[in-house]
Parts: C-alpha cells; structure tokens; sequence
C-alpha cells in the first residue's frame, strides 16, 4: 500500500535533530525522500547546545534505514545563497522539491528591556528571515510544477503573548504574516501555505536549564521536576509538552492530499492553551 507522500521530496529545515528529524522519518515512512539541512553549528546568543554535523549525519542514516533517499545539506536559513543552493542541490539529485516544512528555529528568554542586540537579532534572523528566505527559495521550483504544500512552525505564542519572550513572539506572529500573504499569492498556481501552532514540545530546546528558567526564575539551576507544573499550567489538557509526533501528525496531513484544498490556516497543536488566548 503506498504512503500519503509516495513519489515526493519534503525538504526539511532544521533537520539535523528533535522536531525537523521526526517530521523526516514520518514522511520517510509515508514514502518521501528527503532533504534536510540545518545550521549545525552553536549561534553564540543561544543559551543551549545546538545540533552538530553528527546529529544531521544520524538523521541521513535514520532516513535511508527506511529504504528513502536523503540529501543533506549544513546551511544557515538566514543565508539567501546557501538557500538557493539546498534547492539547486535538491532538484539536481531528487528531482524537484514538492514540500517545505521551515521548521528551523531557535529559543530564548529575557525580560523586554534585557533582550540584548545579539539575541534578537539571531531571533529574527532564524525564526523570521529564514522562513521567508526557505520559502522564496522553494517558490520558482513549485510554481515552474504547478503544485507544492509550504509548511511553516509557528508557535502558539504566534498567536499570543508570554512576558519573557518578546523577540521569540515576534518572530513566531511575524511567520504567520508570512504564511498568510504567501497562501493568496501562491494559491493560483497550486500552492498551499499553512502554518503549525505548537505548545511546548518534548525537545532539546525546550529541556535545558536556560529554558527552565522562563518557568522558575527562582530556584538556581532548575531541574525538569521544578517546572513540570509551570509547564502543565499553560494548558487546557493537563500534560506539561507535547510528544514531537503530535505534531508530525499534523504536518503530514497538511502535506497530503486530505489537505488539498486548506491554506492560509494556522493549525493550533497547543493542548488547549489557544482555547483561552486565542479568538
């Protein structure tokens, strides 16, 4: 029985490891071949390790052990050229690029005033430039066939406010501007444009001790059982994160055909906190 993505090539921003990975072994499994890139390098105003060339390597080699093809590419998002050059390399060894997920991201916290020019700048450059530049690069390949879903990680905080991560929200409602204005435009030539709106996921980015921080400020270098409730408490349903599956699940049925004709939307993965915050 063929898969939901058999015969398409998904290209993956922020790949090498946690979300990006799981999103690239469930279209893997659904018969995509894939490519990913990733930065794979420390950004210096980022306060948790990073992925490294070894975590994109191991995503090629979980890939291929699913019988998928699997390019990899390290390149910065935030770079024009070294987007354009995931694309060029993509068409020249699978064909076409048939779906983005510009999923590449970073996180931080810092009151308004302490934001320091470093930190919003790398922000805005990965959460917001390198989800304009990922879509433009996709765009001439998608409209020259006629067809493509675009797939942008947004954040429910794209569609809220939470003190402590200005630049982080900024970015993550500047995506869903993005999003919006590329359904109209790209719709005409068979292009769907979505965004998913997580709640906190169970990913490296969020299980770090700088992060934890956002949610007990107090105690000096807080551990996971120090912010299990802080966590649960922005939630309707009562789990502190999602799985990185709950929201695979939700990037493939917008990448398949059961989503042909949705675009525009922005999808809320959020256990219920979008229920009280968002209209």
């Amino acid at each position: 029985m063929a898969g939901k993505l058999e015969g398409k090539v998904a290209l993956i921003t922020g790949g090498a490891r946690s979300q990006g990975r799981n999103h690239a072994l469930t279209f893997a499994r659904e018969g995509a071949d894939i490519v990913v890139c990733d930065i794979a390098a420390q950004t210096p105003s980022v306060h948790y390790p990073m992925s490294g060339p070894d975590d994109l390597a191991e995503t090629v080699k979980l890939v291929e052990a699913l019988d998928r093809r699997c390019v990899a590419v390290q390149a910065d998002v935030a770079d024009s050229a070294a987007m354009a050059g995931v694309v060029e390399r993509a068409v020249a060894e699978l064909g076409t690029v048939d779906i983005l997920l510009a999923n590449a991201g970073i996180v931080g916290h810092a009151s308004f005033a302490d934001i320091t020019d470093p930190e919003w700048d790398d922000m805005i450059a990965t959460d917001l430039t390198g989800v304009f530049k990922s879509m433009r690069a996709v765009i001439p390949t998608m409209v020259e066939h006629g067809s493509g879903r675009i797939i942008v990680t947004s954040s429910i905080v794209g569609r809220t406010a939470v003190p402590g991560l200005a630049h982080y929200c900024a970015a993550k409602w500047g995506c869903i501007g993005l999003m919006k204005t590329a359904a109209l435009e790209l719709a005409p030539h068979g292009i769907t444009v979505n965004a998913v709106c997580p709640t906190n996921v169970d990913t490296a980015m969020i299980q770090n001790e700088h992060m934890y921080g956002a949610f007990a400020p107090h105690p000096d270098k807080p551990k996971k059982e120090d912010v299990l409730d802080a966590f649960v408490s922005v939630n309707a349903i009562p789990i502190p994160w999602l799985e990185m599956q709950d929201v695979s699940n939700v990037m493939l049925f917008l990448a398949s055909e059961d989503a042909r004709y949705i675009t525009g939307e922005s999808i809320h993965v959020a256990a219920g906190w979008n229920a009280a915050n968002v209209a």
